[in-house]
């Protein structure tokens, strides 16, 4: 949506804007908790250890961090039973891939029930509350109601069918309950089980660059500087100099990647000539062997400046305190004075964990104010959602360019897009799955998932947990890196506009 606003010169009314970092926001919260417990806990809990936890010293554990209602010996009792009758029917479920009893897991019994337990309790929690996201976006995670100058729900404090105090209060009861858990059992999980891992701070540093289009605007333009999450970039992990982001300084390269460029596969291009042309006439599918000498990935090699950049939560949260984020920086110094480590321990694998779990309180907590706001607005009979202006293609520009910067819960995600005659002539993403996971570029520089990997300890090169942990601390996600081609490069999708 930001790509074409700002190619046609859109600005979008209050309502909508804050109904964007609604979702946004909340998708966050769920987004982050659900990679905590469900994508990334294996590599640190060790789930069958558990069986050999004392319930009662768990619960003493749980108390000891939180005041978490369900926290009592006979809830961890029941919670180990359940997990006992997996064990012994053989249906483990969604625990049967990890490496239990690896040398690599540190946790004491109790911490591996307690994980379990509140893994548990985190399917249902992240169920409930993406129905804010639901209520305003009508599905998750890619919201429907989004459109060209604003939003299509409709808001009427007199309508059943449209946004209205009953859906505020909804909203409202939501929130806190997302927030209860971020911060009663989350945060607390983090902090009871960082200690454990502090070695993890000294490795998956990676490149060092840290690239944030920051988030949540506070005003209507489509590419505003004043965002509740600043943008910015960080150079070789120098927090004291927040640098501007200029988007003309994106580009991709195909060097190592299963693609080609017109002119040459050793140049880099800005997006809006961007090409996405796959050939590849070696042994199909090429996938089958790696020669990273030559084009090993899927992934084009996005960089700025001609530098690799790692994108996500860390880079988020490093921008916002580097840039003086208030609360960004309380809550990070909290972390950082209860872990007792220094500021260098961010740049790690442990870092990426701990900044992820800081954005979701300080997100969870913004969460009511946004829904304060547009209740004020709907108060005062502002119940504008939509620009209504520059809709009918038909009175475009006959060219138009624009580009539109976002910060998808897994980093920075740009669309920049050309139009002629009413039609698009050319679309490209950089997305955030790229930007970590890409392979070497021209220049022979790695990206941060290879850069990161450099120096890992891995104590069963069968069974590579550390691996996984650095990867996973990134939540990668390749759905959305990879580009969309049959085996023959030919085209699979046509969108006509008629």
């Amino acid at each position: 949506m930001r790509a074409v606003e700002d190619a046609l010169g859109i600005t979008i009314p209050d309502n909508a804007r804050i109904i964007r970092n609604l979702i946004s926001g909340i998708q966050y919260v769920q987004d982050h908790v659900i990679h905590f417990y469900h994508l990334h806990a294996l590599d640190w809990v060790d789930i069958v250890s558990a069986l050999k936890a004392d319930p009662a010293k768990t619960s003493a554990l749980a108390q000891s961090i939180s005041d978490w209602s369900k926290s009592s010996t006979d809830y961890f009792k029941g919670i180990q039973d359940k997990l006992k009758t997996f064990v012994e029917n053989g249906q483990l479920g969604p625990f049967s891939n990890a490496y239990w009893g690896h040398p690599a897991y540190k946790l004491p019994a109790e911490a591996n029930l307690m994980a379990v337990a509140h893994y548990l309790e985190a399917l249902d929690w992240q169920r409930d509350v993406i129905r804010i996201q639901a209520l305003l976006g009508a599905k998750n995670p890619h919201a429907q109601t989004y459109i060209v100058g604003g939003m299509s729900i409709p808001v009427d404090p007199n309508s059943q069918n449209a946004l209205n105090a009953g859906s505020i209060a909804f909203m409202h009861g939501l929130a806190k309950k997302a927030h209860e858990f971020v911060e009663k059992v989350y945060i607390p999980d983090v902090l009871a089980v960082a200690p454990f891992y502090l070695d993890w701070a000294g490795h998956g540093a990676g490149v060092g660059n840290f690239l944030s289009y920051g988030e949540f605007p506070n005003d209507n333009a489509s590419n505003t500087e004043n965002l509740w999450l600043p943008r910015g970039i960080i150079l070789n992990k120098d927090l004291s100099k927040i640098h501007p982001v200029d988007h003309t300084k994106v580009t991709e390269y195909v060097t190592h990647s299963w693609y080609e460029y017109s002119g040459g596969d050793n140049a880099a291009k800005h997006p809006w000539v961007g090409e996405t042309n796959y050939k590849y006439t070696g042994p199909k599918p090429p996938y089958e062997y790696l020669n990273t000498d030559e084009k090993y990935s899927w992934l084009k090699a996005p960089r700025y400046d001609d530098k690799a950049m790692e994108v996500g939560p860390l880079s988020r949260m490093l921008v916002a305190y580097g840039s003086g984020h208030k609360r960004v920086q309380e809550v990070v110094n909290l972390v950082l004075k209860t872990l007792g480590v220094g500021p260098a321990a961010l740049f790690s694998t442990l870092g990426r964990i701990a900044a992820r779990a800081v954005e979701t309180l300080v997100t969870a907590e913004q969460i009511p104010v946004w829904i304060d706001q547009l209740a004020a607005n709907i108060k005062k009979g502002d119940l504008k959602i939509h620009a209504g202006e520059k809709w009918d293609p038909s009175e475009w520009p006959k060219e138009a360019k624009g580009y539109g910067m976002h910060e998808a819960p897994r980093g920075s995600l740009g669309h920049w897009v050309n139009i002629r005659n009413g039609k698009i002539a050319n679309y490209q993403c950089v997305v955030p799955g790229t930007w970590n996971g890409s392979p070497r570029d021209a220049n022979n520089q790695r990206g941060p998932y290879e850069e990161a990997l450099i120096g890992t300890p891995v104590a069963n090169i069968e069974q590579p947990v550390e691996i996984l942990r650095t990867i996973h601390s990134f939540d990668p996600c390749m759905a959305c890196a990879v580009h969309v081609v049959d085996p023959d490069g030919n085209e699979v999708v046509k969108i006509k506009v008629k």
